[in-house]
């Protein structure tokens, strides 16, 4: 299947999605949103391995077999996505979300296991080579397809590689593929629009040290590159930019942003502002019309336009029940390395950004924006063990800044979120002993692999068994921290 857009079709949807935002800015000024406190999402994505640790490509298979709605592909036939169900974190609610998933996830893996696949939770599948991201391993998906044709139309010449870490890594691809090495779970907050600058924001602020702490991907095509390789890779396999439009600031399409907003609508209209659309699919749909009618729009264009700009985090308008509501997307973590890490990392964004959004002087009043955009470099570069620069404090090492300033905002913002204490101590407690013992899943498979290699093994050797091993110890449940190497 080719790219199968003619050039008014682009024109159209271009006019299209310009009604989407009209229509939303007047949704704003009348105040039609909803908003629940404390509603929730997450989106967990996983890899399918077979019994030698190598990527298995059976998702449509095991998809077949599990018939769960939750369940859904991704990019790459490696890889499958679990949406949990969203709910409310006041009281019991990571209990029931680490209840759920795990349930989930163990079901899963009874279904994957009859087409001899394992389900593993990890930023990135340090087994996967060049020649397993290639395009015959797209998932079967024809929104797949046109997603790889217009990016790579776009770009016009090969996606090129280029990640220089603890090891360096040159590589090209002709499609898009390789970004389905990046395995992420994603935080869905929902918050009211007259807020929604201030969780941003802080969303923004804390981005570096959510990187740092929760990395788990250092390892690619057996290179040990960042200790949150994922960053990178998804920054680079997807630029549809060639160099000359590098060279006159264009933006690329993944994102940090390059300043802190007033207002939600900033950011649907920098996204159609500044990037073309790549699925240009329209529907019957008139909006406006919609809205006068007293009904709520669906804003179909707006939103699938608003999911090819891949902001680390991103706004969201949506409807449940017939009511609209607004939400950030909190995309920065790696999968991983266990269901309760990944509720520790919940527990510890949602807590910290309530607390930054409530503060009468914001800290992003305080930090250079540039500053905030640094930090989430340094973070995915060097994990756990960075440092970096937070007002009031200058800088210090990561660690100590989560341990001494941020944990503590951390409890208070679960607090008013109404989070049962027994969970928010334990869930938080998981970060501050990542934080006091300086490990967490990048260090655990770095460690591993130096053990490995001590032993005479090669560096394919060591990434196998340390997989295989990981894969074990996931299942347990157990936070990364306490792991044996």
């Amino acid at each position: 299947m080719g790219n199968e857009f003619a050039p008014e079709d682009r024109v159209v949807h271009r006019r299209k999605v310009r009604q989407c935002l009209d229509v939303l800015a007047e949704m704003l000024d009348n105040g039609a949103f909803v908003s629940r406190d404390g509603m929730t999402g997450l989106e967990i994505e996983l890899n399918l391995i077979d019994a030698n640790g190598r990527p298995a490509m059976r998702n449509a298979e095991v998809l077949a077999l599990l018939g769960d709605p939750a369940f859904q592909t991704e990019l790459g036939r490696f890889n499958v996505e679990l949406n949990a169900a969203p709910r409310s974190i006041a009281g019991h609610g990571f209990g029931d979300y680490e209840r759920d998933l795990l349930e989930s996830l163990g079901r899963a893996a009874e279904r994957a296991a009859k087409a001899d696949c394992g389900l593993v939770l990890i930023g990135m599948l340090p087994t996967l080579s060049p020649d397993d991201l290639v395009l015959e391993n797209l998932s079967a998906s024809d929104r797949y397809r046109l997603l790889n044709d217009s990016m790579a139309g776009a770009r016009g010449e090969q996606f090129d590689l280029d990640i220089r870490g603890v090891e360096r890594l040159r590589s090209a691809s002709d499609t898009i593929v390789p970004e389905a090495a990046c395995t992420s779970v994603q935080f869905h907050l929902q918050v009211p629009p007259d807020r929604f600058d201030r969780f941003w924001n802080a969303s923004q602020a804390i981005a570096g040290v959510q990187v740092a702490v929760g990395a788990n991907s250092p390892f690619l095509h057996g290179r040990r590159l960042w200790a949150e390789t994922r960053i990178a890779l998804f920054q680079q396999a997807t630029d549809t930019r060639p160099e000359e439009l590098k060279a006159q600031g264009v933006r690329p399409r993944v994102w940090f942003g390059e300043n802190w907003i007033t207002s939600v609508f900033d950011l649907f209209e920098e996204n159609v502002r500044f990037f073309p659309p790549l699925l240009p699919i329209l529907t019957d749909e008139d909006p406006a019309e919609v809205l006068r009618s007293g009904r709520v729009p669906r804003l179909s264009e707006l939103r699938l336009h608003n999911g090819t700009v891949y902001r680390w985090n991103r706004p969201v308008y949506d409807v449940m029940d017939g009511r609209p509501h607004l939400r950030v997307e909190n995309r920065v973590l790696p999968s991983g390395p266990t269901v309760i890490d990944l509720l520790a990392n919940a527990a510890f964004y949602f807590g910290l950004v309530r607390q930054l959004a409530e503060e009468e002087r914001p800290v992003w009043s305080r930090l250079p924006f540039a500053v905030a955009r640094d930090n989430f470099h340094t973070g995915a570069v060097e994990g756990i063990e960075a440092t970096m620069f937070w007002p009031g404090h200058g800088e210090l090492p990561v660690a100590e800044l989560v341990r001494s300033v941020l944990l503590p905002k951390a409890y208070a913002g679960l607090d008013r979120y109404g989070v049962e204490p027994g969970l928010r101590d334990r869930l938080l407690g998981i970060v501050d002993n990542r934080c006091r013992l300086g490990r967490n899943g990048a260090t655990w498979q770095t460690e591993a692999v130096r053990q490995a290699e001590s032993r005479g093994r090669s560096r394919g050797e060591a990434l196998r068994e340390m997989l295989l091993r990981y894969s074990e110890l996931h299942r347990t449940n157990e936070p990364v921290h306490t792991w044996p190497t």
